[in-house]
Parts: structure tokens; C-alpha cells; sequence
């Protein structure tokens, strides 16, 4: 079943479509709303937590359930909490006998909605365009490399923040493709496991209770709960279709001093948007106006469509070397999301920070696959060359899918999705009903644009599918979805 966040009423009757010229548009922005304006996720309104379709704050009494959630909680634990707490330290005193009770930070957010999408596939039997990851093998070297380190019976622990050899290997990588760009491997990088662990542990080590934190707006599933973890204020700016951009009038008065730090992800999840370097540079001088940082996601740093240069790393802009975390993994470039190895480059302060929690949140990351992420930095350009060239050819005999069917949408610059209006389907915008509808009918899985957005209302229209797929998966999505034309 879809989680509590998506439990809402599904409409019993199947797909029914009529014929619709078929061409490309650009999906609608959401309404213009002033960051200050946004609702947080302690303020969504009665009726959507009803529903259980309430951003980050989970109701269960709709679902006949017992409520585990406090009805009303703050999307960070913050000082003025921790002193009306009337216990040492903190903390609320349980009561006698009571109901099973989580933390108030568990309570505002929900389960991946992406990943439970990828479950509901598996139950169907479907084509799984909802989850990035590649269903093609890695590249070779990977595998060799990693393979003689298991039969070497490196098999303990490597140094807790990485492996030598692959802190190395990384520096190295980072030089030759971006000059100018010189990392230390001895201060400046931390190995994670995962890009998705590099977050969390560069927010627990860098946020403070009570800050707050700027996310672009659609933005990736997990960055509103990591803020939340860390303690801090999520704070939402939009991004404006149809190309996604920032609203430099918006994004002024989201930035305080209140703010610590922004994230960045680029090229973007679910958008396929590219930050320009105009854009990196009105969040460099705004962030060096009010002492913040920037947490950089550049996990699909070589899959973009904009040629040479079109990739700019924030750290390399005038102002952010010195206030920059670049998060960064071997999942998308390389095609291995499971063997969940990332790593951190920051200024050596920061990487102090992130090293102590990231020692406490993982210990390390797996020894023989930090040897072969290793193979994976010493790749000649060739091998980022071949994969833009493939991933160009899958996102084009997607989107002439799509468009094909009747959806809506701006071809992606970068990373490896599409995000569709789905108005001419679902004139209602009910986004998870009909992504359900389209994978127990069609057979094609995608996730419901909601999940995106802090107030769902905004991706009630929209559904994203994902493209990091052999040729055959995407040709046989493309005979399914020929069925809605």
C-alpha cells in the first residue's frame, strides 16, 4: 500500500483516455509564493492531514489507525522546546500506560515515497521508471578491482574516513576534470556511505538547532528530513518552470541571518535543471552577505546535455571555495547505487566536523568497494564522454515516448529524469491515484510529483519517470505508455 503521507482516496475506475494531439510543453511552475509566505511542515493545514497527504506531518487517525505522531509538532527540535521540556536535559516524560510514541522529529516526515514506489512495481510486475537506477552493468574495471581486494581479504575496516588509495584517487579525478580545482586528501575529503549519508552527516556537523536551512523547491525527497534531523527550520524557495529558474527577488528574501547554510543540487533531482553560473553567483554574494554555506549534491555531475562546461561545481565560484561542502557518490555516474559509497570535499575545518559524525553515524564505508571506486576515478574522459552519449539517447526515445502518449513536459538539461503535467489525463490532480492507476493499468511505474513538494498541492499535476535504463526497458515502457495515445 502507499504510505500514510500518499493513503488517500483512490478512484476505482481504470485508465480511460481519449485521442489528444501529442507535443511538448512545458510543465507549469508552481503559484508565485514568497519563501516567507510558505507554510512549514508544523503548519500544514487540517484538512490535508486528514487526508494523510500532509507534506512532512503524518496523521494516522484517517487510516483507522492509532495516532503515533504528536497532532501538532515542530519540524525541529529547537531550544525553546528543549527548556519547556520539564525533565533534565530535556526530553518529555512518557505517560503511564500510554501509546507506542516516536520522536517528534520521526513524526513530521514519512517513508520514501520513491522507494515505496519501486515496491509497488516489484508487487505488479511493472516496468520501473520510478527509482534512478541504471538496470545495465558497471563498468568492468569496478568490478575487477573490487573483486581482487575481496580475494585479498581486504575485508576490515579501512580508515574511517576512507581509504587512502581513494581519498587519493579522488583528488586526482577532481584536478584533472575541473583545473584550478586542487583537493587535499588528507584534510579536505571524507568517504561516506553513500551521497545520501554525506548529507546527513555534513548537516548533523555544520547545523545548529533552531537555524535554518534554504531548499530549492521542487526539490530531492530527503533533504527536508535531513534538515529536520539536524535540528534546524527547512525554509523553500521555488524553482519557476518552464527552465526552472530562480527568482533572484524571491531568493533575497529567503536569505537572513537565520539561514546557514543552502542546498544546491545540480544538475537537479527531479527537474533535470543546471544551475547557471549567474544563479551560482547571486547564492555566492548572498552567502557571503550572511555567513552561510552551501551543501552541493553533484551526483549526476557528468550526466548533462549542455556540452563542455555546462556542469559548474559550485566550490569553483568566486566567493563559495571557502564555504562549500560538495557531496558527490559512485552511484549514478558509475551505475552501482547499491554499493553506497560517497564521499565529502569541504574546506579542512569542515571535514573535521564531518569526519567526527560520520565516524559515529557508519564508522566506514565498505573496504573492497572504496578499492573499486577507486578504479572508477582513474576512468579515461572517454568513459563521461560514452555516458553522456547514452544517456542523450535514452532520454530522447523516453521523452518521444511520453510526448507520444500525450504528456506534457521540458526535456531534462542534466541528471536522468522527466517530470510530466499530467492534465491532460488527470484533469483533477490527484498525482498518486493516477501514478497507481498508471502502474496497475499500464504497467509503467513513476513517482507522484507531491512527493517534491512541501505543500503536495503543487505536484498534484505532475508525476516524474526516470531514464537510467537499457534501451530494451525503455523501448517496452514505450509500448505500454502507447496505449494512453
Amino acid at each position: 500500500m502507499l504510505s500514510q503521507r500518499h493513503r488517500i482516496h483512490i478512484l476505482a475506475h481504470g485508465l480511460s483516455y481519449g485521442s489528444c494531439e501529442w507535443h511538448l510543453f512545458p510543465v507549469a511552475a508552481p503559484p508565485a509564493v514568497s519563501a516567507e509566505e510558505r507554510p512549514g511542515p508544523a503548519r500544514c493545514p487540517v484538512g490535508r492531514r486528514e487526508l494523510g497527504h500532509d507534506g512532512f506531518v503524518t496523521e494516522r487517525a484517517s487510516a483507522g489507525q492509532p495516532n503515533t505522531a504528536p497532532s501538532a509538532v515542530s519540524p525541529a527540535v529547537s531550544p525553546i522546546m528543549l527548556q519547556d521540556a520539564r525533565l533534565p536535559g530535556g526530553g518529555q516524560a512518557r505517560p503511564a500506560g500510554g501509546p507506542l510514541r516516536v520522536s517528534a522529529k520521526a513524526g513530521t516526515f514519512t517513508e520514501s515515497v520513491i522507494r515505496e514506489m519501486t515496491r509497488l512495481c516489484l508487487a505488479h510486475d511493472g516496468i520501473n521508471l520510478a527509482q534512478g537506477f541504471p538496470d545495465f552493468p558497471c563498468p568492468a574495471e569496478l568490478k575487477e578491482a573490487a573483486k581482487a581486494a575481496i580475494d585479498a581479504d581486504d575485508n576490515q575496516y579501512a580508515i574511517t574516513w576512507g581509504a587512502k588509495a581513494f581519498r587519493r584517487a579522488i583528488a586526482a579525478k577532481v584536478a584533472r576534470t575541473y583545473p584550478g580545482w586542487t583537493v587535499d586528501p588528507e584534510t579536505e575529503i571524507c568517504v561516506t556511505c553513500g551521497s545520501t549519508e554525506a548529507m546527513i552527516a555534513t548537516m548533523l556537523a555544520l547545523v545548529d538547532p533552531g537555524e535554518e536551512v534554504l531548499l530549492f523547491e521542487p526539490f530531492y525527497e530527503n533533504y527536508g528530513p535531513d534538515t529536520i534531523l539536524s535540528g534546524a527550520r527547512p525554509k523553500f524557495v521555488p524553482l519557476h518552470g518552464p527552465d526552472w529558474s530562480i527568482d533572484e527577488a524571491q531568493l533575497r528574501a529567503a536569505f537572513s541571518d537565520r539561514v546557514r547554510a543552502v542546498v544546491i543540487n545540480t544538475p537537479h533531482n527531479p527537474t533535470g535543471k543546471v544551475f547557471t553560473r549567474a544563479e551560482l553567483e547571486l547564492i555566492a554574494e548572498l552567502c557571503q552577505r550572511h555567513d552561510a554555506l552551501v551543501f552541493t549534491d553533484e551526483i549526476y555531475e557528468h550526466i548533462q546535455y549542455l556540452g563542455p562546461g555546462g556542469h559548474i561545481p559550485p566550490a569553483t565560484v568566486p566567493g563559495l571555495a571557502d564555504r562549500t561542502v560538495t557531496i558527490n557518490a559512485l552511484s549514478k555516474t558509475y551505475a552501482v547505487t547499491g554499493w553506497r559509497v560517497g564521499w565529502t570535499i569541504a574546506p579542512p575545518a569542515y571535514t573535521a566536523a564531518i569526519r567526527k559524525v560520520h565516524d559515529f553515524l557508519t564508522v566506514g564505508a565498505a573496504a573492497p568497494l572504496q578499492a573499486g571506486g577507486a578504479a572508477a576515478m582513474a576512468l579515461p574522459s572517454s568513459y563521461y564522454d560514452s555516458i553522456v552519449t547514452d544517456y542523450l539517447e535514452r532520454r530522447d526515445l523516453l521523452c518521444g515516448a511520453l510526448a507520444a502518449a500525450g504528456f506534457h513536459f521540458r526535456p531534462p538539461d542534466g541528471a536522468y529524469y522527466v517530470m510530466c503535467d499530467t492534465r491532460s489525463f488527470d484533469p483533477d490532480g490527484d498525482d498518486v491515484a493516477f501514478a497507481r492507476r498508471l502502474l496497475e493499468t499500464v504497467g509503467v511505474a513513476s513517482v507522484p510529483g507531491s512527493s517534491f513538494f512541501n505543500e503536495p498541492a503543487y505536484g498534484r499535476h505532475i508525476i516524474r519517470f526516470a531514464f537510467p535504463k537499457r534501451l530494451d526497458t525503455l523501448r517496452a515502457a514505450a509500448q505500454r505508455l502507447a496505449i494512453l495515445a
